[in-house]
């Protein structure tokens, strides 16, 4: 389908889903109220927030209390980081009493920016009467903090499973700052409770801001470019700001990747508005943009991540990754070579831009980029080296690709895509099939849903001359996945092979709908060899 033509179906969808809304604002309409109205929803529909935000603050200012109207605009506003508009709508909101929870998160950032704990008190309080009730032992403990108190006992009392865990998180926090922890108290606890990155880095700013370098430096090894930066001293003073801002920022990142979307935007902005110097932030607020289809304001809130930032890299990466999406793969994938060929570039460079050469078919150069990957990062996971056996296998190397993905399946032997792939590259190559098969099996012990691990082990079979045995496993992957090719035409071989001729010409016929145009050609040419009846 042609770029134009799906814009025309999103705007046809978009005023479909406006009519009844606009109703009211038909039969009463303001002076452009809704023609403003269609084209906010329009806006809203193509993923752009801006200019829905722009046009929802149009109709609002003509309907200054109307709900309806006031939490479009502030959904908008705050994916397109209008924070007028955000307050604005908030009030009417609150003032019809039909404001959403995350409302309550402007006067937290509030109080965090002035670092007036009292406030923060207050706003914690309000936010225990819904959903995002999880932040506020959290938000009472940085209050006390703030006020000289010990808060421990506000920390330790909660029961909420996920209330608890992020409490204990902030306890680590306020122990550093409070002196009551050199560090090796952190390093225990944020090892024993697989804290994310952002805690440790939080940790680390907190014990340079007491001077405790080398506390710090070992809560912060390895070799990922955000720890990186951060090693060389980046301290921060543990004020309400710095507290509330990587709070939200970290439950934010746990929501953009499966939660509500408009929850992780309100909690990245929220974390924002608390500190604007985050960049952690930043990148939080993008991922949740881009998943919810606003590519474009996710690379504009990209470029507020200064380039002497220690978040410059992943952001960079982030906006590759944007691009790429975006259709714009030949833009994305310039960018990544500057970046990869740089003077200081870093393996995470490296790997972006293999993965891009990789999408793009050219597969011996995305080898090269692997192969400086696994070079510079020892010890290298099991999934690099995959990547790079793969790169060498799809560029027609496979004497070289064998030892790498042997390498993978070492390093992990319970991964299934690891088994998968190595068994089944020995298995079409005739290469050792009963072990090939065995690894097969392991993969399909461990992942048995998976249609493609069950279609390498159904094809093994067949390989093997069991193809009565092949059969139930091939038609299983293919009613899992109909629009796999490769499936199709391997479950039309073997009822071929077991002279069920009808059902493998209809199993072929599937394949060459969805076959790439050179398995298409082959497909034809079965079906030309393969009689009726």
């Amino acid at each position: 389908m042609e770029a134009r033509t799906i814009r025309t179906c999103s705007r046809i969808v978009a005023i479909a889903l406006a009519l009844s809304p606009a109703a009211a604002l038909a039969a009463d309409p303001g002076t452009g109220e809704l023609s403003a109205y269609l084209a906010a929803r329009i806006a809203a529909a193509e993923g752009r927030p801006d200019a829905a935000a722009a046009r929802f603050g149009e109709v609002l200012a003509g309907r200054p209390d109307d709900p309806v109207i006031a939490v479009r605009a502030y959904r908008e506003a705050l994916a397109a980081g209008d924070d007028a508009l955000v307050r604005r709508a908030a009030a009417v909101l609150q003032k019809a009493d039909v404001a959403p929870l995350d409302v309550g998160l402007i006067a937290v950032a509030d109080a965090a920016r002035a670092n007036d704990p009292v406030a923060l008190d207050a706003a914690a309080t309000r936010l225990e009467r819904g959903a995002l009730a999880i932040l506020a032992p959290s938000l009472h403990g940085w209050a006390a903090f703030a006020r000289g108190e010990d808060p421990t006992p506000i920390l330790t009392a909660t029961k909420d499973v996920v209330a608890r865990r992020l409490s204990l998180e902030t306890q680590v926090l306020l122990s550093i700052a409070a002196g009551r922890d050199d560090g090796e108290g952190a390093r225990i606890a944020i090892e024993s409770a697989q804290s994310p990155l952002d805690i440790r880095v939080a940790a680390a700013q907190l014990l340079f801001h007491r001077h405790r370098r080398d506390a710090a430096r070992a809560l912060i090894e390895g070799s990922d470019p955000t720890l990186t930066a951060h090693r060389r001293g980046i301290k921060a003073k543990p004020t309400l700001a710095f507290g509330v801002s990587r709070l939200l920022a970290r439950v934010g990142a746990e929501i953009a990747g499966q939660g509500p979307r408009p929850l992780a935007i309100a909690l990245a902005r929220a974390s924002l508005s608390a500190d604007p110097g985050y960049d952690r932030a930043r990148l939080v607020l993008a991922d949740a943009l881009s998943r919810d289809g606003s590519e474009a304001q996710a690379l504009a809130v990209l470029d507020g991540v200064d380039r002497k930032s220690p978040f410059a890299e992943p952001a960079a990466a982030s906006r590759i990754g944007l691009l790429d999406t975006m259709g714009k793969g030949g833009v994305a994938l310039d960018l990544a070579r500057s970046r990869a060929t740089a003077r200081g570039a870093s393996s995470r460079d490296w790997q972006v831009f293999a993965d891009l050469l990789s999408e793009d078919g050219r597969f011996a150069e995305a080898a090269d980029w692997y192969a400086r990957v696994i070079a510079a990062e020892p010890p290298v996971p099991w999934a690099a080296w995959m990547q790079y056996g793969s790169a060498l296998d799809q560029a027609g190397q496979w004497e070289k690709a064998e030892p790498a993905l042997a390498r993978a399946v070492a390093l992990a032997p319970d991964e299934p895509l690891a088994l998968n792939y190595l068994g089944y590259a020995r298995v079409m190559r005739g290469q050792d099939v009963a072990a090939a098969t065995k690894l097969l099996e392991t993969a399909s012990r461990i992942a048995p849903n998976n249609p493609s691990i069950t279609d390498s082990l159904g094809w093994a079979y067949h390989m093997a001359g069991q193809s009565r045995r092949a059969l139930p496993l091939l038609e299983r992957a293919a009613a899992e996945e109909p629009a796999n090719a490769e499936i199709a035409e391997h479950l039309g071989d073997v009822y071929w092979a077991l002279g069920r001729r009808f059902e493998a010409r209809y199993a072929w016929r599937a394949a060459r709908l969805y076959a790439e145009p050179k398995d298409g050609e082959r497909l034809v040419a079965k079906l030309a060899r393969a009689p009726e009846g």
